[in-house]
């Protein structure tokens, strides 16, 4: 056999192989009997194709959310936000560790901020939870943030059905912490915790408004060896600013704690914490009402997101868009009417269909 013939049978063998493979992909019966089982790779399937934007997935990705819907009622969800280098993941993973010490199942959904260059993201978390990681009662799952806005995956919300109906009684959601709308991340949890850092000049700026007033709770981190004494005086600072806000609709009061991941103290207060508020919620009916209000505005935020997504991948609008994109850079035509051109092509489309 020559060498050319050789080539093309190894190519042939290849593409056979690959199909086979393909062939293997599990039914979305599997994935959804899978995810009941509590099998991680079916959950990280299913998670892949719910974030996956081939049309071809959607119609899968729908049957697997309806299918997980109605389980996972009793978990509770936490949203952990801050700037880069507070600590964040040292403190998930010690977090982490002491709920599943506890009994708990515990799924970490890492959302790790991506290039608005090449749109790459790095995808750390995994090597940066090293005891976590290796943990049976724990999933780690980083996705790329993309445009979204508030360093949450676009498809963050079906994630946590996903692990719910896993068996992961505590989701947990890491932010990017950029600030730029932390209120996505806000809309899908029970709790909301602002980490924060002492003698780095961030006191000042956890004084904004916006993040604090949507804070459950300050933890300060990295309160150990020569930094415990200027971590007590910023838990002093920021006991005073919250005092400053109107209180919750569900007459929480915000609470400040210190906390060293590296050292595990405090990590077991801000659980005691949290569940005090969860229990608290529970009995009042703020917990339910609000996963109701949540739900809601998912309903709606998928909406938008389906019209925006129909709108930009319709050729004839995408057509369209580039000549009306060079008419507002050449002052020939407005923003508002450039756009009320579009929008009134999408729906004369709309009719015709």
């Amino acid at each position: 056999m020559n060498i050319l013939a050789k080539n093309k049978e190894t190519h042939q063998n290849s593409i056979a192989r690959f199909q086979a493979k393909r062939k293997k992909r599990p039914s979305t019966e599997m994935l959804i009997q899978g995810i009941k089982d509590g099998n991680r790779t079916a959950l990280s399937r299913a998670i892949t194709m719910v974030e996956s934007n081939l049309r071809s997935h959607k119609s899968e990705a729908q049957e697997i959310i309806n299918h997980c819907l109605p389980l996972g009622k009793k978990s509770v969800r936490i949203g952990i936000t801050g700037v880069p280098g507070v600590g964040k993941s040292s403190f998930i993973e010690s977090f982490g560790i002491m709920l599943t010490k506890m009994g708990h199942k515990i799924a970490v959904l890492a959302i790790d901020p991506s290039s608005s260059i090449n749109k790459g993201s790095i995808l750390g978390d995994k090597t940066r939870m090293e005891d976590l990681v290796k943990d049976p009662n724990a999933y780690i799952r980083p996705s790329a943030s993309g445009e979204t806005l508030g360093g949450v995956a676009k498809k963050t919300r079906e994630s946590v059905i996903l692990c719910e109906a896993a068996g992961y009684n505590i989701i947990l959601i890491e932010t990017v912490g950029v600030g730029q709308s932390e209120t996505a991340v806000h809309s899908m949890v029970d709790f909301f915790l602002l980490l924060k850092l002492s003698g780095a000049g961030d006191e000042l700026q956890g004084i904004k408004r916006g993040i604090m007033e949507m804070a459950d709770a300050i933890a300060i981190n990295k309160a150990d060896g020569d930094n415990i004494k200027s971590a007590q005086k910023a838990k002093i600072e920021f006991q005073r600013a919250l005092h400053l806000y109107p209180p919750k609709e569900n007459g929480w009061s915000p609470k400040v704690l210190t906390c060293s991941a590296i050292e595990q103290k405090g990590i077991e207060s801000i659980w005691k914490m949290i569940d005090s508020y969860i229990q608290q919620a529970k009995k009042s009916s703020w917990f339910e009402n609000n996963r109701k209000k949540q739900t809601k505005n998912w309903f709606l935020n998928t909406i938008e997101d389906r019209l925006k997504d129909n709108f930009y991948k319709d050729p004839t609008i995408n057509e369209a868009l580039q000549i009306q994109l060079r008419a507002v850079e050449e002052n020939q035509t407005s923003p508002f009417t450039a756009a009320e051109t579009l929008l009134a092509m999408q729906a004369e489309i709309w009719k015709k269909q």
